[in-house]
Formats: C-alpha cells, sequence, structure tokens
C-alpha cells in the first residue's frame, strides 16, 4: 500500500479545544434555563424573536417557497418515508416458549420524545429535516421536537420550517448550536426533555450531544462529514474528483479519501481535484481547498483485498465504489455508515433524496454503529412470564448458581418460591 498523498490533519483534530468550550455552555444553559439559551441566541446568531415558531410563521414560510421547491421537498419526503416504513415492517416483536411454563417475548416501544437539530448556518439542511423527524414520526415518537439556527434576525430558513412542518414536528424552536441541542435535552420551551438526540451538526453540535449522552440517547458522534471513494481502471476520474470534492465543500475539516488499485486513476484524480475546486464559488471554494490539502488521502492498494482492509479502517461515513463486480465489494465491505454502488449513485442523492438517511456515523464509529434510522427510535425491551411448574427447574438452578457467585439474598428469593410452590419437595439448593 502507498499513500500519493497523506492527510496532514485527522478527524480528532482539535478536540479538546471544543469540549471545554461546549461543557462550559451546557452547564450555563442548564442553570440559567431558557433566559441563558435566548441570551446565547442573541449573542451567537443576533436572534431575539421568538423561540417556538408559531403555526402562522410556518404557514408563512411554505406559502413563500415556489411550487418546485415544495414539490422537490415532497420528492424526498416520500422516499425518506417509504425506506422507514420499510425498516418498520423488518423489526417484530414476538414471545417464545423456552422451556415448559417459561415464556418470554419482545416488544418494541418508540421514545416519547426525540430532538432533532437541523444545520441551517452556511447551509440550509432542507434535507436533514425531511431525514430526522420523518423517521422519528414514522417510528411512533408522540414529542417530535425540531430546532434549526435562524438567519440572523431573519429567522429559521423557511424552507427548513416548511420541510419539517411537512415531515410532523410537533415543535419547531428557532434556536441553533449548542444552545439548541440544551434546549432539547433540557426541554426548554417545548417542556418535553428528549430522550434521545438526533441529526447532524457542526462541531460544537455534535460534541454537545457526545457530553450529553447517557442523560439522553443520540443517534451517534456526528463530526465533519467524511467521502471514501473505492476506484479501480475502469473508474471515470473526472466523476470520482468530483464526488470527493462535493462532500469537502461541507468544511474546512471534512475528509476526503481516495482508495484505489490503479495508480493511472489515482493520479489523473489528483490532477483534475483543483479544476473541481475551482468550479465552487465561496465560500465552498475555500472550505473544499483547506479540506483536500489538509484532510484528503489517496492511497494506491495492491489489490482488492487491501482496498477493502483500508476502507475497513477509514470506517467512512459515505463509501462510493466505482469498480467493475459490484456484489463483490458489496459481500466483502463492512465498515461504512452508508454505501453506494457503482458510478449511477453518488452520496449526493443519497445526503438529498433518494430515500436511506443520511444522517451517519463518522469519526470511525461506523465500525460498531450504522446510520439514523427507525430502530434508533424504538427501544427494544424484554419480558416474561411462567407458571409454577416452571419454577421447578429456574428456580433451583438460579439459586445454585447466586450462591456460587456469594449472592445469598438472590437465592433466597428462588428458595420461598419452591417452598411455597412445591412444599413436600426436597432441592438441591447449595451451590455446586
Amino acid at each position: 500500500m502507498i499513500y500519493l498523498k497523506r492527510a496532514e490533519k485527522s478527524p480528532t483534530t482539535g478536540e479538546e479545544e471544543t469540549r471545554q468550550t461546549v461543557q462550559a455552555m451546557l452547564a450555563e444553559i442548564e442553570a440559567g434555563g431558557e433566559d441563558k439559551a435566548r441570551e446565547y441566541a442573541a449573542n451567537l446568531d443576533k436572534w431575539t424573536g421568538d423561540i417556538i415558531v408559531s403555526p402562522d410563521e410556518i404557514k408563512a414560510a411554505g406559502e413563500s417557497l415556489s411550487q418546485r421547491a415544495r414539490d422537490d421537498i415532497q420528492f424526498a419526503y416520500e422516499r425518506v418515508k417509504k425506506f422507514a416504513q420499510a425498516q418498520l415492517q423488518s423489526m417484530t416483536e414476538f414471545e417464545t416458549e423456552l422451556s415448559p411454563g417459561l415464556i418470554a417475548g419482545q416488544r418494541l416501544i418508540p421514545v416519547q420524545t426525540a430532538g432533532c437539530y437541523i444545520p441551517g448556518g452556511r447551509y440550509a439542511h432542507i434535507a436533514s429535516a425531511v431525514m430526522s423527524v420523518t423517521t422519528a414520526k414514522v417510528a411512533g415518537v408522540k414529542n417530535v421536537i425540531a430546532c434549526s439556527p435562524t438567519r440572523g434576525d431573519a429567522g429559521v430558513h423557511p424552507s427548513i420550517l416548511y420541510a419539517a412542518d411537512l415531515a410532523g414536528a410537533d415543535t419547531i424552536l428557532a434556536l441553533g448550536g449548542v444552545q439548541g441541542i440544551a434546549a432539547m435535552a433540557f426541554g426548554l420551551f417545548s417542556g418535553h426533555p428528549a430522550d434521545i438526540l438526533v441529526g447532524p451538526g457542526n462541531r460544537f453540535v455534535a460534541e454537545a450531544k457526545r457530553i450529553l449522552y447517557g442523560r439522553v440517547g443520540i443517534d451517534m458522534f456526528a463530526g465533519p462529514t467524511e467521502i471514501a471513494v473505492i476506484a479501480d481502471e475502469t473508474a471515470d476520474p473526472d466523476i470520482v474528483a468530483s464526488d470527493l470534492i462535493s462532500q469537502a465543500e461541507h468544511g474546512f475539516d471534512s475528509p476526503a479519501w481516495l482508495i484505489s488499485t490503479s495508480r493511472d486513476l489515482a493520479e489523473k484524480v489528483i490532477e483534475r481535484i483543483p479544476g473541481c475546486i475551482s468550479r465552487l464559488e465561496e465560500p465552498n471554494r475555500s472550505a473544499a481547498e483547506s479540506a483536500w490539502r489538509d484532510y484528503g488521502e489517496v492511497i494506491l492498494a495492491d489489490n482488492r483485498e487491501e482496498a477493502v482492509t483500508q476502507s475497513d479502517l477509514y470506517a467512512a461515513e459515505h463509501l462510493e465504489v466505482h469498480t467493475s463486480d459490484l456484489e463483490w465489494w458489496l459481500a466483502n465491505l463492512s465498515n461504512y455508515g452508508s454505501l453506494f454502488l457503482g458510478e449511477e449513485t453518488t452520496v449526493t442523492y443519497g445526503d438529498k433524496a433518494s430515500g436511506p438517511n443520511h444522517i451517519l456515523p463518522t469519526k470511525g464509529a461506523a465500525r460498531y454503529s450504522g446510520g439514523l434510522s427507525v430502530g434508533k427510535f424504538i427501544k427494544t425491551v424484554t419480558w416474561q412470564r411462567m407458571n409454577r411448574e416452571a419454577n421447578r427447574d429456574v428456580g433451583a438452578v438460579s439459586a445454585r448458581i447466586s450462591r456460587a457467585e456469594g449472592m445469598e439474598g438472590h437465592a433466597l428469593a428462588g428458595d420461598d418460591r419452591l417452598h411455597k410452590y412445591f412444599p413436600d419437595e426436597q432441592f438441591e439448593l447449595q451451590a455446586p
């Protein structure tokens, strides 16, 4: 394996400074409540209006959009909803008899309240509103609280308001950043503390979710956007370069990785990257330039097995495969947030409208977690019941294991039942 270009920085660069800033903000907002959240909104986003977006404002936002814009959002919504419904149908409740008289089962219970963060700073993340809120509602979440940054005194972007409302948000907060995450977690303005926080965001939003994890659930640690492309000699270098830069424009710290089994292809992609960046306007151009310079990598793999190994080490948020024999790659790749097979698909489609969720794990989290799905909003809980006869075996075994562990109180709970249900029988209840 040879590096034709090596990144100067990693996705974890600068984490400690971010952590300290976010910890202080969360502590202040928890102590100061809604007033402190409003203060941060005024200072950071120049927003002094109402935090809860009213129905009239939502209606006006929708009316301000063109019919084409509304139709496009509807197109994305329908596909995201259909995919989420298919996910829900794949999940099942069940009960099974483990031994005579011992019945156990599984229930699927939606969380009560979900907080959906919708980025809206430099870009209006219309698709994120659709992805997060729609999926929560399909899962059966009763209270969906959405929040999104304001654009100075202009409020939340109208497309975001329209999309979040279409998807079913119960409350929309004109609040972004750490203060938005804190408001949802602590139940400020809505009166419903979130059970889970979902959605992408900048490093401060991601860190706020990470710090709050445990107190609330989170979808994943969603850091800067990542893309990896695996390409062989059959790939089109222009398309590969375009796709790499399409994600690098997200921000200066967005990694873009190319793994190729063809030196000729890899070198052609490197040559074409500056031209792809030059097509962008500011600030996207500077963001992509910085991202490619500091976080871009190009690796030449000896064979496709080596390419798989490197790809799984990256565990990229988005993974595109531009090769022959796509089924082989589908069968052998393991670590990715979402997989895009063949030139005909691209991360852009997944980000905006094709259906599978675009809220995906970053910073290697794809080694152990998938992206946002209906299952993230549903608790899989177990239950059990048994008749008295089933106690005969389970009670005695549990008592003996408990005593072997030194837990006499546990053992006695089994003993008491056995003595009550089978008063005329003798049981071996001591540890082996």
